[in-house]
């Protein structure tokens, strides 16, 4: 735990990353969070492997992202998009949104959101 007068700097072999368990082929790495001291916004960095899908799901918190590499679609709501490195992108609170990567390369995007409670919920 860190003071929030703490600056903190993290070198990208120090994230610690995990599977997300609703998903297929994809990673999350916490990057910067509450547990260090930041008092509003967490930042993660998602992996989607060539064939990897998160299915459809709303979020307590808005989405703020921005990709870093490869290219796949995002559906959000009922509108979809081909996003690749650069592309930025806003989900609001509570909107359905999926991801499914077509391509051959790994998709890896930075996702911003408010500290708190970020739950998913599964759309059936």
């Amino acid at each position: 735990m860190h003071d929030s007068d703490d600056a903190v700097i993290r070198s990208a072999d120090e994230a610690d990353y995990e599977t997300v368990d609703a998903a297929e082929g994809v990673e999350k790495g916490v990057l910067i969070d509450a547990s260090d001291g930041a008092p509003t916004f967490a930042i993660r960095r998602f992996t989607i492997a060539p064939g990897g899908e998160i299915p459809e799901h709303t979020n307590e918190v808005e989405h703020e992202q921005y990709v870093l590499q490869g290219e796949y679609t995002v559906g959000i709501e009922e509108e979809e998009y081909t996003v690749t490195a650069g592309d930025s992108l806003f989900i609001p609170a509570g909107a359905v949104h999926w991801y499914h990567n077509d391509g051959d390369e790994t998709g890896a995007f930075v996702c911003a959101v408010p500290n708190g409670d970020d739950e998913i919920e599964l759309v059936e």
